[in-house]
């Protein structure tokens, strides 16, 4: 069975193609490709690029969790897989991470580190009088939050939202989770608008789909507690990012994203001055160990592939 792989990816993850065929595809094609499998490229620019050469596909597998970049260009008749599973938990560590990072006003302190300002620490009161309830304690300035007690609103409960859930139950936090299908102790999409206002933390690990653009929108953002913070290591497209600046600079919300829309982010974009928001540049799983998981996750389903065996995380319609 031929395999086709990205011509840059190293020798030394491949191991797990033991027994196959592999074809290397080059970033730029200039000829017909011939694949019964292909590991799709990393980028999404490389797998436009890429596609058009490939001939005899019958599956790919996609690298990432989300397939927002390959369903498009896939056409129906291929068997198109996610890599769900393969980053839950470094998706999960950002999103613990920020949340505590953010219910500490870590953000805060960096600034008046880089001021050096120890004085400045006083107007850390103003973050938490934010918050709906808040009031001012004149003899202990309230310089930081906690997580303990605090409800944490998951939205896209999937593997990797139950990730986020066990990393942060330690803190004590409370949970309500919601998936595109009501199950066992989760709740259907349907019921967004009911739980947001119930929800301290809402964080969202949702797939960019034509249900999911905008699902957190002005009229969304308006219904959240005053003070609630926003998580997104989703998809950017899934906030409506004008609605969120405005909220952001009215006081009304904090945000730490690890996406945005656009992507990359424009150095002139207001996002970038919000107040009270943290931005990493769309990097939750780039970590060292990041490329040896997806291969060998790519591997075991060529191999599954090549035996006829049914292939994991086969997309049906969008995601």
């Amino acid at each position: 069975m031929r395999v086709g792989i990205e011509a840059s990816i190293d020798a030394s993850l491949l191991g797990g193609f033991a027994g196959l065929e592999l074809v290397r595809v080059p970033a730029e094609p200039d000829r017909d490709i011939a694949v019964d499998f292909w590991v799709a490229a990393l980028e999404p620019p490389n797998q436009r690029k890429q596609w058009p050469w490939l001939k005899d596909v019958k599956a790919v597998q996609g690298l990432w969790a989300g397939v927002d970049s390959l369903r498009p260009i896939i056409p129906s008749g291929v068997t198109l897989c996610s890599a769900r599973g393969v980053h839950d938990g470094p998706t999960a560590e950002w999103a613990v991470a920020a949340v505590l990072a953010m219910q500490k006003y870590l953000y805060f302190y960096a600034d008046l580190q880089a001021k050096a300002d120890w004085a400045g620490k006083s107007k850390a009161e103003d973050i938490y009088l934010l918050s709906e309830g808040a009031k001012r304690e004149p003899n202990c300035p309230i310089l930081v939050e906690e997580v303990a007690d605090k409800t944490v609103l998951i939205v896209g409960y999937g593997s990797i939202g139950a990730a986020v859930e066990a990393r942060l139950k330690p803190f004590g936090c409370k949970f309500l989770r919601l998936a595109r299908t009501a199950r066992e102790g989760v709740s259907a999409v349907s019921a967004l608008d009911d739980l947001l206002p119930l929800a301290d933390i809402v964080i969202l690990v949702t797939p960019l789909t034509r249900e999911t653009r905008h699902l957190i929108n002005a009229a969304r953002i308006a219904k959240m507690k005053r003070g609630a913070l926003l998580v997104n290591v989703g998809r950017g497209g899934v906030v409506e990012t004008d609605a969120l600046v405005k909220a952001l600079n009215e006081g009304r919300l904090r945000a730490a994203l690890d996406v945005t829309d656009p992507e990359p982010l424009p150095p002139e974009h207001p996002l970038w001055r919000a107040p009270n928001l943290m931005i990493t540049p769309h990097l939750t799983t780039d970590t060292p160990r990041f490329m040896g998981r997806a291969f060998v996750f790519a591997a075991e389903q060529a191999q599954r592939f090549a035996k006829g065996e049914k292939l994991l995380n086969i997309v049906s319609g969008e995601y």
